[in-house]
């Protein structure tokens, strides 16, 4: 019946459409009614899938769980085919995953997922429950290869040439999207994790360096971070990193600077000045990282300026000078003694590690993408990583059944 009128809708009969499922196509034919005020509609499709999609929630989310382990959207279709015996074609496969990540991006961003864990069992010692929580975190950008304005205007002219060559008239193409400016841009990864790496909490996000604190924040707060006793973050040192951790500062007991990151500005500092093989730059090397490590900045900061009048050249002075700089500007996150005393970690592994993985999907021979279309293939790969899979799709499921 209308309910704009109160009369019985026509009649149109019974038509037939196609759902993907993982059991295979299936055709099914419903009843279509019609009416002046809403048109035509087909009242059974609302019992079969809420969302009224031609691909089943089962295929969907088979084809974005082969995705995150695949190199390309054809090789994920063709392991469908062989392993489900569902056949579609890669650019049929590449929609629907990135309408999928897209999905999971806004579910993401807004809240609607929830976490994995909360910082509350991010125990130092597993065996105590109700112990002390520790959380830390780290924040890395990562450069994505992207496809540039003069890239998508070279494929679209391939695509008009095999359009010719068909001899027949197609459809129009689509307004074609402005690409970027350069073949690569920077996204920023987002990680908790706790002292065992039991849990990880993560996100890539096609976010400007400025706008990288509030999306921490609003991480940490999805966590719980301010209720865990210690709270720790370990960065690489780069400025904007630091900066926005402090302009809107987080609930933090230690911030300090990657070890790692360290022995790389002053191993680079060795070469420039000693050689690259030589034994004393070596020995010089290890005496000022354990002088760093064990006695802390002052011990260290001294014996670099003891060791510097003794140069002679511009170019190990220039160099000596670079990474005394650099140690200075960092002298509040370089703590070692403090962060081993209280059981800190003191390196930045985890974070570094889930740049790789993260951007695993994105990155490789041949690969570029639309940035908007990246960072929903990354929210697939993140909502994996972080434990969230089942909790995203397991209501899709009950919302059917």
């Amino acid at each position: 019946m209308d309910p704009t009128t109160g009369r019985k809708k026509n009649d149109k009969g019974r038509q037939a459409k196609k759902i993907l499922t993982v059991n295979g196509s299936i055709r099914v034919v419903r009843r279509w009614w019609h009416s002046v005020g809403e048109g035509s509609l087909a009242p059974a499709d609302g019992f079969i899938d809420v969302e009224e999609r031609t691909v089943s929630i089962g295929v969907r989310e088979m084809a974005c769980r082969l995705n995150n382990d695949s190199h390309n959207f054809d090789r994920t279709a063709e392991n469908m085919a062989h392993a489900a015996h569902i056949k579609m074609s890669g650019e049929q496969l590449r929609l629907l995953v990135i309408d999928e990540g897209l999905a999971v991006l806004r579910a993401q961003q807004s809240g609607e997922i929830p976490t994995a864990f909360q910082s509350k069992e991010c125990l130092v010692d597993p065996a105590q429950p109700g112990g002390k929580t520790r959380i830390y975190t780290g924040v890395d950008g990562v450069m994505v290869p992207i496809i540039t304005d003069a890239e998508k205007l070279k494929r679209r002219k391939k695509v008009l040439v095999k359009r010719r060559l068909r001899g027949r008239k197609c459809r129009p193409l689509a307004p074609r999207k402005k690409g970027a400016d350069r073949s690569y841009k920077e996204f920023k990864t987002i990680v908790f994790y706790d002292e065992h790496g039991k849990y990880s909490h993560q996100a890539l996000l096609r976010i400007k360096r400025p706008a990288s604190g509030a999306a921490v924040r609003r991480e940490a707060g999805r966590l719980k971070f301010a209720s865990a006793d210690e709270r720790i973050a370990i960065v690489d040192g780069a400025s904007w990193i630091k900066s926005q951790l402090e302009e809107k500062p987080l609930p933090l007991d230690g911030l300090g600077l990657d070890f790692y990151h360290l022995s790389e500005n002053i191993h680079r500092c060795r070469r420039s000045v000693f050689g690259e093989k030589a034994a004393e730059g070596q020995t010089w090397a290890d005496n000022l990282l354990h002088a760093f490590k064990h006695e802390g900045f002052t011990a260290a900061f001294e014996m670099l300026l003891a060791w510097i009048p003794v140069l002679r050249g511009p170019t190990k002075k220039a160099a000596a000078a670079k990474l005394l700089g650099y140690v200075s500007e960092r002298r509040d996150m370089i703590n070692y003694p403090e962060f081993k005393g209280r059981g800190w970690q003191i390196g930045s592994g985890p974070t570094e590690s889930r740049c790789k993985t993260t951007t695993s999907r994105l990155k490789g021979r041949g690969r570029r993408w639309d940035g908007r279309n990246a960072e929903a293939v990354a929210a697939l790969t993140t909502l994996m990583d972080s434990g969230q899979w089942q909790l995203y799709w397991k209501p899709a499921y009950a919302s059917i059944t």
